[in-house]
């Protein structure tokens, strides 16, 4: 698996605090291993991001992202859910 790095993903992953930043290294292994890992709660979004799922880092952060390639993978933003949905 190839993971393409959109620059708005790489700003927002560096602001993030250093035990959330190794979790999300750590949900992208589980995610080359399995994309579906109950773990990750992979789910497709709605409306504006309609083109994009989302898997859980941890509790409250996430990484949207899309596959463009049955083995690349464009992650597009993490955050925390308010930070990401408005929500």
């Amino acid at each position: 698996m190839k993971f393409i790095q959109h620059a708005q993903f790489k700003k927002q992953l560096k602001k993030l605090p250093k035990g959330v930043q190794g979790k999300a290294v750590e949900r992208l292994g589980l995610f080359m291993q399995d994309q579906f890992d109950p773990l990750l709660n992979n789910h497709k979004l709605k409306h504006a991001l309609y083109e994009y799922r989302s898997i859980n880092v941890t509790g409250d952060f996430r990484i949207i992202y899309r596959m463009i390639g049955p083995e690349t993978c464009f992650l597009f933003k993490i955050g925390d859910h308010h930070g990401l949905f408005g929500l």
